[in-house]
């Protein structure tokens, strides 16, 4: 990838980053506001549990998800703390701070401000794509595909702004359909990114979700701290832990890797697509499922959770799971059994946890992930040490 001076000029300039960089502290500080966002997803949907809380809190979550992604493909093109790029930043974090306020009332009396807030973020974005394009011909054609399907989504969601019940439910679905949709429909072959910033950015946005597990051990605590929420919150830590162990441990290694030694260009960009843009998503929601779970388990860890609820924290935990057996498909293009199992095993539950204390829920979920953690760690142990310490570029189980 070429580079351009790093010395700042008067106009809005945007420097290209080195094969070599990593993620920046500008970078970390704008993915702090992605955290309230998750909250107030979480938040969003334990106000109201139902099936018709649950979709909205998705469809908020994939609209300010795909903002996000917006931005870790940018910042592997451009260094966001050089020349005026810097100052872009800062205002899209302001205006995705409107955006996270506005989540408990997306629906309602705050959907057009979340609308045009929405709106600022992703002008952004195209703009600064936009600097960035202007001595390449093949990402630039890219960029006028990308602001094609972002002003559609865009113009969708202000149209759902102005209208309720179901019809803004389906508008909202489309303009999240159409938004993500356009990478797909208008192909990867101009865009660039460095793999392993790429790599790492997604992986600190899973720890970012997993600290929403977190915290929902923390409000979701509403009598005294009794020996019962002192249990669940070891399990809630357990389970977290799991999560990132299931991600971190191979995972996120084998995938850099593979991204790392794609041809650039289309595979490349295709892999980075697929892999990180889309397969990361339902990840992050199992995740946020899971964190809506464990706040009503701590409500009332004797009592057993209601069906949305119980199907939160067990079919979150699952789709987190199917996340992963898709990741590994689409990189390597082998089956990791025993995770499919193991999320097919976590929706059979679901019945048996309306019946159960919430705490005994929560405590076979912690149970069967510390299982299949073992189960990997022996079955696959050569294969793992290999991995782990870059002996081989490919793994051989798991």
């Amino acid at each position: 990838m070429s580079t351009a001076s790093p010395v700042p000029s008067r106009r809005l300039n945007a420097v290209l980053r080195e094969d070599d960089a990593r993620v920046t502290p500008l970078e970390l500080f704008f993915d702090l506001v992605f955290v309230l966002a998750i909250t107030q997803c979480t938040a969003l949907m334990a106000e109201e549990p139902t099936w018709i809380g649950i979709g909205k809190g998705l469809l908020v979550l994939g609209v300010l998800w795909w903002a996000w992604v917006g931005y870790a493909w940018l910042t592997s093109v451009v260094d966001p703390e050089e020349g005026a790029v810097r100052i872009a930043i800062f205002a899209a974090m302001a205006a995705l701070l409107v955006v996270a306020l506005c989540v408990p009332e997306a629906f309602g009396e705050s959907a057009l401000l979340l609308a045009g807030a929405y709106a600022f973020v992703r002008a952004g974005q195209i703009v600064l794509f936009a600097v960035a394009s202007r001595d390449d011909m093949q990402l630039r054609r890219s960029v006028i595909g990308l602001g094609m399907s972002t002003s559609l989504g865009v113009g969708l969601l202000v149209a759902a702004a102005v209208t309720d019940g179901w019809l803004q439910g389906v508008l909202w679905g489309v303009a999240l359909l159409a938004d993500m949709g356009g990478p797909f429909i208008f192909g990867a072959e101009g865009w660039k990114l460095v793999p392993a910033h790429f790599a790492e950015r997604h992986g600190l946005i899973v720890i970012i979700a997993l600290g929403e597990s977190i915290v929902a051990i923390g409000v979701g605590v509403e009598a005294a701290v009794d020996a019962g929420v002192v249990l669940a919150a070891v399990l809630g830590v357990v389970v977290a832990a799991a999560l990132w162990w299931l991600y971190f441990d191979v995972v996120a290694l084998v995938a850099e890797r593979r991204l790392s030694s794609a041809a650039k260009g289309r595979e490349q960009n295709e892999i980075a697509r697929d892999s990180y843009s889309y397969l990361h998503f339902p990840m992050v929601a199992g995740i946020v499922l899971l964190a809506l779970g464990m706040k009503k388990t701590l409500g009332g860890v004797g009592d057993p959770l209601k069906l949305v609820p119980a199907v939160a924290m067990l079919g979150g935990t699952a789709i987190y799971l199917l996340a992963h057996v898709a990741f590994r498909l689409r990189n390597v293009h082998t089956l990791s059994r025993q995770r499919l199992v193991c999320a097919l095993v976590l929706v059979a539950l679901i019945p048996v946890a309306l019946e159960l204390p919430a705490l005994a829920t929560l405590g076979v979920l912690a149970a069967l992930l510390s299982a299949l953690i073992a189960f990997e760690a022996l079955r696959f142990s050569e294969a793992r040490e290999r991995i782990r310490h870059q002996l081989v570029d490919e793994p051989q189980g798991d």
